[in-house]
């Protein structure tokens, strides 16, 4: 008897023991408070909204333990401030579009968007799977940036006008919003290119501070109005055919977290880059209908001669882009060999079931 009440007696106080040595651990779980700077206005649709599921889902999927707040552009910081705003920061994270810091990296373009370049399912493919992921990572480095791919708008729409472009004629003493390496070549056209941030746009061309503007694509120029500031809406999006828009954290913030949350917020990315792709997917033909059925925009397609002569002088533009430093070379020089390498399959892919899918 008095062995088993001793027993008893150790048992109880290993289990109290036990007790009050785990308990530090349970609390010493920290939480992370972080802020999220973007480019987007608060809550635009697809683009904003998309910042803030990513923000959700970190928070979710880390059961609480990071707290991500979202500031859109102007809030905390101006949309085109974000990239040193992280890089310094004074915000742990930042949402917006890699060819907006052309000034900080030539090379940083390559990840968002290169005229006939990438589609949305190729540039994935680049980045996850044909080393994109880790020259994005060696091209931020030098700002403590890590960054992450957080959405993709597809194959965009070619933007809006106030006359009809037959000829690359018509792309001269053009002032049109357009940035990344779209713009370089517009303005080899002879065209104006301007940068300007989303909340911007619908003023500026109503205005007629700009004489034409590219946006995304039908479901978020809906939601911008720009049919009441354009009469002609252009197809295809030749200057951005699989946009990638990042998310990028400061380097010092993420290695300070554990190694289960620095998976979360990565992980998070890709959900999130892949429910953005398929919103505007889903959306989009909507949209478009609204926009022509409805507020009788002009849907043109750009004339074949037109985009015949644009791809001529987009290669030669993003070739030259690329000698201007040692990065940007090392970047384009893996961009283009899997470019080359993905047609030829999609050749017998892709393309032939959607010209079979045509009757073509």
């Amino acid at each position: 008897m008095k062995r088993r009440d001793l027993l008893k007696g150790m048992g109880a106080g290993s289990v109290i023991a036990g007790a009050s040595l785990a308990a530090p651990a349970v609390h010493a779980k920290a939480k992370y408070q972080w802020k999220m700077v973007t480019t987007w206005p608060k809550n635009f649709p697809g683009l904003g909204t998309g910042a803030n599921q990513l923000a959700a889902l970190i928070n979710e999927m880390s059961g609480g333990r990071i707290e991500v707040k979202v500031y859109g552009a102007g809030e905390l910081v101006p949309a085109f401030e974000i990239f040193d705003a992280v890089s310094k920061g004074t915000a742990q994270m930042g949402h917006g579009a890699s060819y907006y810091w052309k000034g900080k990296s030539e090379a940083a373009q390559f990840f968002s968007a290169v005229p006939f370049g990438l589609t949305a399912q190729e540039m994935n493919a680049w980045l996850y799977h044909g080393g994109g992921m880790e020259l994005w990572r060696e091209t931020y480095e030098p700002f403590g940036l890590v960054p992450t791919a957080a959405l993709n708008t597809g194959v965009q729409m070619g933007g809006w006008f106030n006359k009809e472009i037959n000829s690359l004629h018509d792309l001269k003493g053009l002032k049109m919003r357009i940035p990344g390496l779209g713009g370089e070549v517009l303005k080899r056209l002879g065209g104006t290119p301007v940068s300007l941030p989303g909340g911007e746009i619908f003023t500026s061309l109503k205005s007629g501070a700009i004489d034409a503007t590219e946006w995304v694509g039908p479901y978020n120029d809906l939601a911008f109005g720009l049919y009441k500031a354009a009469k002609y809406c252009y197809y295809p999006g030749w200057h951005e055919p699989g946009t990638t828009l990042e998310c990028f954290i400061n380097k010092e913030a993420f290695e300070a977290l554990p190694a289960d949350l620095q998976s979360i917020v990565l992980n998070a990315s890709k959900v999130a880059n892949l429910d953005g792709l398929s919103e505007l997917t889903a959306r989009n033909n909507e949209a478009l209908q609204t926009l022509v059925n409805k507020h009788k925009v002009e849907l043109r397609r750009f004339p074949d001669e037109v985009l015949q002569q644009l791809l001529e002088v987009s290669e030669e533009v993003v070739a030259e882009i690329a000698e201007k430093d040692a990065m940007s070379k090392k970047v384009y020089q893996s961009y283009k060999r899997f470019r080359d390498q993905v047609m030829q399959w999609h050749d017998v892919s892709e393309r032939a079931y959607l010209n079979a899918r045509a009757g073509a």
